[in-house]
C-alpha cells in the first residue's frame, strides 16, 4: 500500500478524539483508491497559543517527517500537510502499537534496541525537539520503533528537551555523522519550506555540531526533561 497516497488522496472521516492530548487531535479513518488505513490529524484550528512557538504546530510535525526521511533514518511515521474536515493539518500515518510499552519501559527491557534510541537522540538534537516524552517512542506490531509527535521541534533557540539521556558522553556512530552532515551541506526543501529562515539556518548549526562533536551530550544541568515524562 502506498501510504503517503491514501494520506494525501483518501477520504478522511474522523472517527473520535485522542485523549490526553493538549491541542485537538483525532484519530481518522482513510478510504481511497490506494485502499483504507487510520492516520493522527492534528488541524491548526485545534491548537492552543503559544508563547514561543508561531501558530502552525501542525507544519513542525510534516517538517520532522521529512527530516527523518533525508537522514534515512526511518523514524518519524508517513505525514503529510493537507486539508481535512477541520481545515488545513497535518496526517501521520498511526502506528498500531502497544500503548503500554514506551521509552521507559523498552530501555528496560530491549537492549537490543539502544542503537534505535540513540537514533533517536540524534534526530532531536537535530530537529531541537523540546518535547521528547517517553510516550512519544512506540514499538509496532512488526517491532519498528517510531517516534512521534514532533510539534514543538525546530525552534531556532536551542531548547532541546528529552527523556533520551542514558546514552550520554557515547559516541555518534559514522552512519549518523554523515546523516547529519547531509543536512549541512544540502538542507531539504521539504523541511525548510515548512520553516522560517532563522530555523532552517539554526537546524543546519545542530547539525554541523553533530558532525563537529559526535559524541552524544550529556545534561549537566539535570532540567533538559519534558514534564510530564511519559
Amino acid at each position: 500500500m502506498d501510504r503517503l497516497a491514501l494520506l494525501r488522496t483518501g477520504e478522511i472521516t474522523i472517527e473520535g478524539r485522542m485523549p490526553w492530548s493538549s491541542n485537538a487531535t483525532f484519530l481518522v479513518d482513510l478510504v481511497g483508491d490506494e485502499g483504507e488505513g487510520k492516520a493522527i490529524y492534528k488541524p491548526l484550528r485545534g491548537e492552543r497559543p503559544l508563547w514561543d512557538f508561531e501558530p502552525g504546530l501542525h507544519r513542525r510535525e510534516v517538517a520532522a517527517y521529512h527530516l527523518s526521511e533525508a537522514m534515512g533514518i526511518d523514524l518519524v511515521p508517513p505525514t503529510v500537510l493537507r486539508d481535512g474536515p477541520l481545515g488545513e493539518g497535518s496526517l501521520q500515518w498511526y502506528v498500531d502499537a502497544d500503548h503500554q510499552q514506551h521509552y521507559f519501559t523498552l530501555h528496560e527491557s530491549r537492549d537490543d534496541l539502544y542503537e534505535v534510541f540513540r537514533t533517536v537522540a540524534v534526530f532531536d538534537i537535530i530537529a531541537n525537539n523540546t518535547d521528547r516524552k517517553s510516550g512519544h517512542v512506540l514499538i509496532d506490531t512488526e517491532g519498528h520503533v517510531w517516534g512521534i509527535d514532533h510539534g514543538l521541534c525546530f525552534a531556532a533557540d536551542f531548547k532541546l528537551r528529552t527523556v533520551v539521556w542514558e546514552f550520554g558522553g557515547e559516541p555518534i556512530t559514522e552512519v549518523l555523522v554523515a546523516a547529519a552532515a547531509r543536512i549541512v551541506e544540502s538542507p531539504p526543501l521539504a523541511v525548510t519550506c515548512l520553516l522560517s529562515d532563522d530555523e532552517s539556518l539554526a537546524m543546519q548549526e545542530r547539525a554541523q555540531w553533530v558532525v563537529d562533536h559526535p559524541v552524544l551530550p550529556v545534561d549537566q544541568s539535570g532540567r533538559r526533561y519534558p514534564w510530564p515524562m511519559v
